[in-house]
């Protein structure tokens, strides 16, 4: 039977054939996939095969036209669909229809501490992607937050790896329930920006396996991403893209990964590498825009044309590549050959109320001396927005989550709104990015105004300039930047009742932390950030979120910066901190966090009763249940982040004084009780061992803590675990 492939119509109509028998098992949907693939890989020619395994485009990479198997198609990033680029340059196409909601970045995400809600996520941005016909998703990020000055912090999930494993999970889920692939990133040990592209980690294995890759394997075996993203950065002296020990024995041997490995964009180096290291698909290798033959560009990559060359001169066997394109082709038809794949949805108003749910639910409130807030609009007549953060656009920037929105609600609007007419809304900016500005006249200036308001709201902390949260660079100072920390300072002096609010994705210094009532974090919120940010100060939403990661009070606090290195010598950096990242390293050393991981305020009281386990022994294979009484003994309806944590009391190895290993969400009105239950098993109470190269759970005695944060402990309990 002739077929003629005229798009995709043709294509699912070719498809519904396939119960007629008349066409190619590869085509009948009816068939196992497994089947479908090798029916696919054994009509395929040598030279369809390998023009698979590399991009024939900035994001797409080649499907065979002559069997009806159509392109993968990659978009950016972990919080939108990014806008069109041209086929070959990085330059913007210029569409007019597609403007996406960005949803908040995934610090926030981390910080609602709600896998229900990741789920709601990655489900609409998965209808995003594929409403735009990508299959490939290139998000979400899970790296491990290990130093306050990574660039690229803000899309991670934070610095434990328990609390990316759960939140990463359901993301996956809902992103490719829409026939489109998850591709979880970067695979692995990819902690800054400097110096990425050349740079060698050290790092231990019980590092390695505890901390940095407990997320990814989540991803795999529970997630059942589709697709992976190998690093920049090299491990063992092998770059991650094609990493023999990452990837081959890692991720598909141990993890039994059966999905793509895709490059990072230029991360591929070496072809032969390439070849047996476990990468699929090669992407941004040569890519040069003044190139006059394009397609000769595409013939340059490594798994190209010098590939094909050692294939058909027999050097290399097609062994590797077979397996390279049956990952390829299940991939394919587990999206774009998918022909109960939904038509999916771009932004509407339902996308864009998820990304304000998740802003006001990820919102975390610092400080609130005096109960400052929320506003009381009845008693307030004047407030005065100050800052260039309450009026900057903050979707763009950042590198290649940078996004072309629909819309994008500032925080000056967002308040504006909420405060209706009764309440008088002024700006002044107090500072400005631009070099050119007076920062002396802005900051007199604010200060003048802040005399006369009732409530000063200071909207500053980073943006996604370079040397801020952005790719390719990192933080130069873990201070704020164009002299906020002074002008903080200037409007404390002439104003008691100052908000600082904080758009950021790291943490940051702040040496005035006494000096002002209430310090709001609100991070890269997305579109519906100003309103999200309102319904918080206003009251109308009861902050909820706690902290993904540590705030140090200053930078040598951190254990990349006192014992680590940070961020190398250019050619190697040493996580000589091993296991101990975060509040690991601030428990171990006895260091008073700024604020702590795990911490957050409500404008409402809760209660915490006493933990009680349901058994005091246990044994391997057993699991055990503990159970606390929450109560909302405030005012107001609100949500606690209860949180559980583990402490090894006797091992023959180094561990932490404890490690996050449950956390709920609970939801109470005022007077409302909760009992909240977690059942662990060994797994939860086990470490690695580097010398054994296995994991261990060993006999003894332990002791279970509920806390409302790490520093903030209400209760314990010891139980022992036997063989």
């Amino acid at each position: 039977m002739k077929v003629w492939i005229l798009g995709a119509v043709s294509l699912w109509t070719i498809c519904s054939f396939a119960q007629q028998r008349e066409v190619p098992i590869y085509l009948d949907n009816d068939q196992p996939i497994e089947k479908r693939v090798e029916d696919a890989l054994a009509r395929m020619t040598l030279e369809e095969k390998a023009a698979m395994t590399h991009a024939q485009s900035k994001f797409s990479s080649p499907g065979v036209p002559r069997l009806g198997i159509p392109e993968n198609w990659m978009s950016d990033g972990p919080h939108g669909v990014r806008e069109e680029l041209l086929w070959d340059q990085w330059n913007i196409a210029k569409w007019t229809n597609d403007s996406c909601i960005a949803f908040p970045a995934l610090t926030c995400l981390a910080a609602t501490w709600n896998p229900e809600l990741s789920y709601i996520y990655g489900s609409n941005i998965g209808e995003e992607a594929r409403y735009r016909n990508k299959n490939v998703l290139l998000g979400p990020g899970v790296n491990i937050y290990r130093s306050p000055l990574n660039g690229r912090n803000f899309e991670y999930m934070g610095e434990d790896p328990f609390l990316a494993s759960r939140m990463v999970v359901p993301y996956i889920k809902g992103v490719q329930k829409n026939g489109v692939a998850a591709c979880v990133k970067h695979y692995a040990l990819n902690n800054q920006e400097t110096d990425r592209h050349y740079v060698d980690v050290e790092v231990g294995d019980r590092a390695l396996y505890e901390i940095y890759l407990p997320a990814f394997k989540a991803a795999v075996q529970e997630g059942k991403a589709w697709t992976i993203m190998g690093a920049y950065n090299s491990y063992k002296g092998q770059f991650c893209s094609h990493n023999q020990y990452l990837i081959n024995d890692i991720l598909k041997r141990d993890w039994q990964f059966d999905g793509v490995v895709v490059s990072d964009w230029g991360a591929t180096r070496d072809t032969d590498q390439a070849i047996h290291n476990g990468l699929d698909i090669e992407f941004g290798t040569w890519s040069n825009e003044s190139a006059k033959d394009i397609d000769n560009d595409y013939k340059n990559y490594y798994l190209s044309t010098p590939y094909l060359k050692k294939l058909k001169s027999g050097e290399v066997s097609d062994k590797e590549l077979n397996d390279k394109v049956r990952r390829i082709l299940r991939l394919i038809f587990r999206t774009t050959m998918n022909p109960n794949r939904p038509y999916g949805s771009f932004g509407t108003k339902e996308h864009a109320m998820t990304g304000r749910k998740v802003a006001q639910e990820g919102i975390v409130l610092l400080q609130n001396k005096e109960n400052l807030l929320p506003i009381d609009k009845d008693r307030t007549k004047k407030i005065l927005v100050v800052g260039e953060n309450a009026v900057k656009t903050l979707c763009d920037g950042g590198g290649s989550s940078t996004l072309k929105v629909k819309y994008e609600v500032s925080p000056l609007q967002g308040i504006r709104t909420w405060a209706g007419r009764q309440v008088e809304v002024n700006y002044v900016a107090g500072y400005a990015s631009s070099k050119e500005a007076n920062a002396l006249q802005l900051r007199m200036e604010a200060a003048q105004a802040a005399e006369q308001a009732d409530i000063v709201l200071f909207v500053g902390g980073l943006n996604k300039n370079w040397n801020q949260d952005a790719e390719g660079a990192d933080r130069q100072t873990f201070d704020l930047p164009y002299q906020q920390n002074e002008l903080i300072d200037e409007l404390a002096k002439v104003n008691s009742n100052v908000v600082v609010v904080l758009i950021a994705g790291n943490a940051v210094a702040m040496p005035w932390v006494k000096q002002v009532n209430a310090i709001v974090m609100s991070w890269y919120n997305g579109t519906e950030a100003g309103n999200a940010l309102a319904s918080v100060l206003f009251g109308e939403v009861n902050p909820s979120g706690k902290l993904p990661f540590t705030f140090p009070v200053k930078l040598e606090d951190n254990s990349a910066h006192s014992i680590g290195e940070f961020p190398g010598d250019g050619k190697k950096v040493a996580y000589k901190e091993g296991i101990f990242v975060g509040y690991r390293w601030a428990d171990k050393e006895k260091i008073k966090p700024l604020f702590a991981f795990g911490h957050g305020l409500s404008y409402t009281t809760f209660q915490y009763g006493k933990i009680m386990a349901d058994k005091k022994e246990m044994i391997e294979t057993d699991r055990i249940t503990f159970t606390v009484s929450v109560k909302n003994t405030g005012g107001k309806a609100g949500a606690e982040i209860v949180q559980l944590y583990i402490n090894d009391i006797n091992s023959r190895l180094p561990r932490p004084v404890k490690e996050l290993k449950g956390f709920k969400k609970v939801y109470l009105q005022p007077e409302e009780e909760q009992v909240v239950s977690f059942t662990i098993g060994k797994e939860e109470l086990s470490y690695y061992d580097d010398e054994k190269h296995e994991w261990v759970a060993e006999p003894g005695e332990f002791r279970a803590l509920i806390g409302a944060s790490s520093a903030d402990i209400r209760s314990s309990v010891k139980f022992n675990l036997d063989k």
